[in-house]
């Protein structure tokens, strides 16, 4: 699976805990273009898994995105986002400034999710939760939520395969409409 993101968007991650948003944005965004929940519930408390910092952590993180999207920086949100109210708080801000959002949709097996969230080193988090992360992502899949979330793209991500080899094509800043960018 090949992504074309044009430059510069919002990607926002969709996903329950152990699907491998974190592992993905690692692997093809750069760390100043992330922006992670976890991260800033870290830098609140010490303890990405704190969840009475989840306020305080999205009000920082929402802040972050709004400054990111005004300088039309490429920014990619690292949080479950299973909910529309969730995903619309982030695409409100890319499109008060212009700024395409992109939804990536980690729709992984039940089973391989729960296992991956099981083996997870420091972060699990309990099965009842991320059972219902998931009962959320699949109730936004079946009522097509993500559709009227405001998202210019929605790729649904459903094998581990996919997840490995999946690929962004990053158009190069100032290009045209309608230009190729380079494969990459």
């Amino acid at each position: 699976m090949v992504i074309d993101l044009p430059e510069p968007c919002l990607v926002v991650l969709v996903g329950a805990a152990g699907a491998g948003k974190t592992t993905l944005a690692a692997r093809l965004f750069t760390p100043d273009e992330v922006l992670s929940s976890d991260a800033h519930r870290a830098l609140l408390t010490g303890d990405e898994s704190d969840q009475a910092a989840t306020k305080a952590a999205f009000a920082i993180l929402h802040r972050r995105l709004a400054r990111r999207m005004a300088e039309r920086r490429t920014t990619v949100v690292d949080a479950t986002n299973v909910t529309s109210f969730a995903r619309r708080s982030l695409t409100r801000r890319a499109a008060a400034h212009g700024v395409p959002a992109i939804a990536v949709v980690l729709d992984l097996a039940t089973k391989l999710v729960l296992a991956r969230n099981a083996t997870r080193p420091g972060r699990i988090v309990p099965e009842e939760a991320v059972r219902r992360q998931l009962d959320e992502l699949a109730r936004s899949l079946r009522r097509e939520a993500l559709a009227t979330d405001g998202f210019a793209a929605v790729h649904r991500v459903r094998t581990a395969a996919e997840l490995d080899a999946l690929v962004l094509r990053r158009a190069a800043a100032g290009r045209q409409d309608g230009d190729q960018a380079p494969a990459g």
